[in-house]
């Protein structure tokens, strides 16, 4: 089975609770489980608030927020327009304030990259069964 969407959200602090939204509406019809769910709005959240926090708009003032499903794989994806940087996890504590995206990403999905060929997209996957 291969379903996808991809949406241009603004590239601001609400646009995670809009693509939550818009993600737990997609994998509902796609009859995922619900600690997918759960997992794959953790993820999608994340890797947009780091975009907004830390990458740059497309020229029209968006970020490219794409999902699908590939056989037994949601592929979640995110894309702004910034370009070069330095993206990995770094330790966290209970009293940080800030710096645990990656870090969260890293524990929850089961593998993720990055791309900056063209922006910089993160990407992540998560087995649709559960372990």
């Amino acid at each position: 089975m291969k379903a996808h969407d991809t949406v241009r959200l603004p590239f601001a602090p609400s646009t995670p609770g809009i693509a939550r939204t818009r993600l737990a509406a997609f994998l509902t019809r796609q009859r995922a489980s619900d600690d997918v769910i759960d997992d794959a709005l953790i993820v999608i959240s994340e890797m947009i608030a780091n975009a907004v926090s830390h990458g740059v708009p497309d020229h029209d003032g968006t970020i490219e927020i794409s999902w699908s499903i590939n056989g037994t794989l949601l592929e979640l994806s995110v894309l702004d327009g910034g370009m070069g940087g330095h993206l990995k996890p770094i330790d966290f504590d209970q009293d940080s304030l800030s710096g645990r995206g990656l870090s969260i990403i890293s524990r929850v999905a089961d593998r993720w990259w990055v791309d900056m060929t063209a922006g910089t997209r993160v990407n992540a996957e998560l087995a649709l069964t559960t372990h």
